[in-house]
C-alpha cells in the first residue's frame, strides 16, 4: 500500500491589520515611524509568495503566517530601524548623487535584505544567493511589489568586489566564520555591517572582526537568544 501525499495547504493573504500588530513589539518607540498600508500590503503578498514557493523548494521550516511575521519580518525590520532610525535617512542627500548600498549575503528567503528594502526604498539592494531556485524567487519577490534598484546576484559573495557596499546583512548562514569574514570585506571604510545572530556568536565575531568598532549588541524582542550587532569598519 503505497502513502499518498497531502500537498502543503496554503493559507489565504494575510490581514494587513494583524500583520501590523504582529510587528509592533519591533519597532520599539510607540510614538516612532510604522509602515504605511501600502507596506503592509507588500509583505502580505511577500508571505502569500513565500508559501507557495516553499511547497516547492525549502526556503523556510517556518509554514504559519505568524511565526513567519514574527521570526523573519519582525527580526528583518529591527535591523531596518537600527540601521535607518528615520526613514528618510535613506535617501540620497541633497548634495550628493551617492545612494546607499546594501549587500545581503546568504539571502535565501529575502531576510533580512527585502523588508530592509521595503523600509528604506531608496536604497540600491544586492541579493547574494547562489542557490539559482532561491535566486529566482528572490527576483520574483522584486517583480511582484515593483523594487527598484535590486539585484539578484546568483553567485557567491566572495567574487564580489571588496569594499564596495556601505552596509552588508547576515543572518542564518552556514559556515558562519567563512561567511563573516566575506561580509565583512565587502563593507566600504566607514560602512556598517550588522549580524543579525544569537547570543554565542557574538564573541566570535568581535574577535573576529577586531577591525570593526562594534555597538552593544541589541536584543531582538520575542527572543531568548537572537541579538542584533552592528559594526563600523575602520580604515586601515
Amino acid at each position: 500500500m503505497t502513502s499518498e501525499i497531502v500537498p502543503t495547504k496554503i493559507q489565504g493573504p494575510m490581514n494587513t491589520a494583524r500583520i501590523a500588530e504582529l510587528l509592533t513589539p519591533f519597532f520599539g518607540d510607540p510614538d516612532g515611524q510604522r509602515l504605511g498600508d501600502n507596506d503592509l500590503a507588500d509583505i502580505s503578498t511577500y508571505i502569500d509568495l513565500l508559501l507557495r514557493w516553499n511547497a516547492r523548494i525549502n526556503l523556510t521550516a517556518v509554514r504559519d503566517h505568524a511565526q513567519i511575521v514574527t521570526r523573519h519580518f519582525g527580526e528583518s525590520f529591527f535591523a531596518a530601524r537600527h540601521l535607518f532610525p528615520e526613514r528618510s535617512q535613506a535617501k540620497r542627500s541633497a548634495d550628493s548623487a551617492h545612494q546607499i548600498s546594501l549587500a545581503d549575503v546568504g539571502s535565501g528567503a529575502g531576510f533580512p535584505g527585502t523588508p530592509i528594502k521595503l523600509w528604506a526604498r531608496e536604497i540600491s539592494l544586492t541579493l547574494f544567493e547562489s542557490n539559482q531556485k532561491k535566486a529566482v524567487f528572490l527576483r520574483e519577490v522584486s517583480r511582484a511589489l515593483r523594487l527598484s534598484d535590486v539585484n539578484v546576484e546568483n553567485a557567491r559573495a566572495e567574487k564580489a568586489t571588496a569594499a564596495s557596499f556601505d552596509i552588508a546583512t547576515l543572518r542564518a548562514v552556514e559556515r558562519f566564520s567563512d561567511t563573516l569574514l566575506i561580509a565583512a570585506n565587502l563593507v566600504r571604510p566607514r560602512g556598517r555591517l550588522a549580524l543579525l545572530i544569537s547570543s554565542s556568536q557574538v564573541g566570535l565575531a568581535k574577535s573576529t572582526l577586531t577591525y570593526f568598532r562594534w555597538l552593544d549588541p541589541s536584543p531582538i524582542p520575542m527572543s531568548d537568544s537572537r541579538l542584533l550587532l552592528i559594526g563600523t569598519k575602520e580604515p586601515r
